[in-house]
């Protein structure tokens, strides 16, 4: 649901501020042993933060709104799946998130991927549950699919590879629809940054070195593919109050950055490097859309 994603990207930008504000760089150095103070903060913090967020939605989103017995829907087909899209990465980032601040805590590898398995899947897990007592909406089974998915992406390539070969990121521009209904799509860039699927791109960004291994490729340049939509004014292709739209699937082919793969002795630039790498570079981009065809893109938000 939307309203999951404003709380997942605060709940990220509150955790890595604990990180990423302070000044000394020893203390951003990740510990070569169990720090218990750190892994004891990371823990408390995170749940704390989880807890809140959550308090949060309940407060300000579901309390306008009915509640029901426990119920289920199936939504599979609404905004031509960005939505799922949407909760693939997040349970990705979240899950990364909770792996990565636990090895700046020391922590062993089973336990950290343990963690952020839960800290991802078991966040969103409890919304779609508070979604299923709410007369408005209802638990969907293919929402917890996709936060599956985006979980195991995650595990799986460290249990593969020990690291993150394929990275999920984001990237947004504004597009005219907003302006049509910005009360479902949002009304300014804040808001429709997070509630505009028009406008939104999800992104497999392949390391090209990890899996070639060759000394003319930089060790940061990655082949990305891309998945986006438009014309969409509401989540159903059939609604009766909107029979103009012209929703169209959109697939990319560009380059990118793995910016965590960039060379530095600096702890602080590299918590950075970390926390902007859900962002996809914009690059010359080739676009193929169900509509229109091959489109040419010289530069791609």
């Amino acid at each position: 649901m939307k309203r999951a994603y404003v709380y997942i990207i605060v709940f990220l930008l509150l955790g890595n501020s604990l990180f990423s504000q302070s000044k000394f760089n020893t203390f951003l150095k990740p510990s070569d042993s169990l720090n218990v103070l750190r892994r004891n903060t990371v823990v408390i913090t995170q749940t704390a933060l989880a807890s809140a967020t959550l308090i949060g939605l309940n407060q300000l989103w579901y309390a306008d709104y009915p509640r029901s017995n426990f119920k289920t829907l199936n939504d599979s087909g609404e905004w031509l799946q960005m939505d799922k899209m949407g909760h693939v990465f997040s349970s990705y980032q979240l899950g990364r998130f909770g792996f990565n601040t636990l090895d700046w805590a020391g922590v062993g590898k089973k336990d950290r991927m343990l963690y952020g398995a839960t800290l991802g899947l078991g966040f969103l897990t409890a919304i779609e549950v508070m979604d299923g007592f709410s007369k408005e909406w209802g638990f969907s089974w293919t929402d917890m699919a996709a936060n599956t998915a985006g979980t195991g992406l995650h595990m799986g390539q460290e249990l593969l590879w020990a690291e993150q070969r394929i990275v999920l990121k984001y990237s947004f521009h504004r597009t005219k629809f907003a302006k049509q209904r910005p009360s479902k799509l949002g009304s300014g860039l804040s808001e429709e940054f997070l509630k505009d699927y028009n406008g939104q791109t999800y992104w497999l960004s392949v390391n090209l070195n990890s899996f070639l291994k060759t000394e003319t490729i930089p060790d940061w340049l990655n082949l990305a593919f891309g998945y986006g939509a438009e014309g969409m004014l509401t989540g159903e292709a059939n609604d009766a109050l909107f029979t103009d739209q012209n929703r169209t699937r959109q697939y990319y082919l560009s380059l990118d950055v793995d910016l965590t793969r960039i060379k530095t002795n600096s702890n602080f630039l590299k918590t950075i490097f970390d926390v902007f790498n859900v962002i996809k570079v914009p690059f010359p981009t080739l676009e193929l859309n169900d509509k229109r065809g091959i489109k040419w893109h010289y530069i791609y938000f």
